[in-house]
């Protein structure tokens, strides 16, 4: 379907750039916690902190704007759409917008921004809001993996490029969208494991926190979670899995659940930072003391990793929020008429009793 468009063009380079060799990206990041979200502190991350591109594997797909059926722009002169998902009370959503927003303004690219509040109904209708506000390109945060197709629709009527960040839309990649941008979710959860092993001794009875339905997060997580403890330590049982949906709150009356029906847990998996700090608190209204139920969680949130350095945590997978750079470098890369990854994998770091202290200044 030939669709019109009357933006900026920009000439073809004739050299093939690849993706992963451009990227070596900082970022500024807004560190607070669900108690201080109200603050408007921003400090530059510590050296180190910013997202750096896992090399791709052999035969990895790409996506020009040829073989998308796009037009070229120049960035410079374009219009970005930011969708977030979810309320900015999370440290990690509050990091990654943030990075969103200073990368704009660094490279003096109009945004656009709009957040669901958690609904994805208003996501649905918040994209449709910036495509009708004139976005040229669309930078999404889902809520949900599935029910994108109206959007998906819209966006194709207007040759708008998508790019999602941090949850995957189940689409067809170089056709509804142009590139995803994420961590190995399932190799975290496969890391969370190892330090839970490590932690428990691989025996005993372990919980797992779950994030929110619907999304490829939670999936994956809980995969890798579970496909290496049954490799590598089938006396570590999982014997209680509910959805603390991403939140403080949540996970903690999970917690008060499961320590009520399985006084003997002995390791708590939750799926992301807030729903472990969570469960911190729980812990600790019960009575229990610090080490006494090993918690292992993902993201790398200050306050997470200030719960390894008291006791509380054993270890943390990073699941690094600063995706401002590479998103719009992906951008920048794809409108020149230059090749990108359609599936572009971030490396993460990893926080445990033995490095919580000394690089606790890279958490957000």
């Amino acid at each position: 379907m030939q669709r019109t468009t009357h933006r900026p063009r920009l000439l073809a380079r004739p050299t093939v750039v690849a993706l992963a060799a451009a990227v070596a990206l900082t970022a500024t990041a807004c560190a607070k916690s669900e108690d201080d979200a109200s603050k408007d502190t921003k400090s530059p991350p510590a050296a180190g902190a910013e997202q750096k591109v896992a090399t791709p594997k052999p035969g990895s797909k790409t996506c020009t704007v040829d073989a998308y059926g796009g037009e070229k722009l120049d960035l410079k002169g374009a219009t970005v759409g930011f969708s977030q998902s979810e309320k900015e009370a999370n440290p990690f959503r509050i990091a990654e917008t943030q990075s969103i927003k200073d990368e704009a303004e660094k490279r003096g690219v109009k945004l656009l921004t709009a957040n669901a509040q958690s609904q994805f109904s208003k996501q649905i209708s918040d994209v449709q809001d910036l495509l009708a506000k004139g976005a040229d390109l669309l930078v999404i945060a889902p809520l949900n993996s599935d029910g994108w197709d109206p959007v998906l629709q819209a966006a194709a009527a207007k040759k708008v490029p998508i790019v999602t960040i941090d949850r995957k839309i189940n689409a067809t990649a170089c056709k509804d969208y142009v590139s995803f941008i994420a961590s190995d979710f399932v190799e975290q959860g496969r890391r969370a494991a190892d330090q839970m092993i490590e932690a428990t001794g691989g025996k005993g009875e372990v919980a797992i926190l779950l994030g929110s339905a619907g999304n490829n997060v939670t999936t994956e997580r809980t995969k890798g979670f579970k496909d290496r403890i049954a490799e590598k330590a089938p006396d570590l049982e999982v014997v209680f899995e509910q959805t603390g949906d991403f939140a403080r709150e949540k996970g903690q009356q999970v917690t008060e659940q499961l320590i009520q029906s399985k006084p003997g847990i002995k390791g708590i998996y939750a799926e992301n930072d807030e729903m472990g700090l969570g469960a911190v608190a729980a812990l600790k209204g019960a009575g229990k003391k610090p080490g006494a139920v090993k918690i292992v969680t993902v993201d790398g949130t200050r306050n997470a990793v200030q719960g390894i350095v008291d006791g509380w945590i054993s270890g943390v997978i990073e699941s690094n929020p600063r995706f401002g750079p590479l998103a719009f470098q992906t951008l920048d890369t794809f409108t020149k008429g230059e090749e990108v990854a359609q599936d572009i994998v971030i490396e993460d770091g990893a926080y445990t009793g033995d490095n919580a202290k000394t690089d606790i200044g890279k958490a957000y």
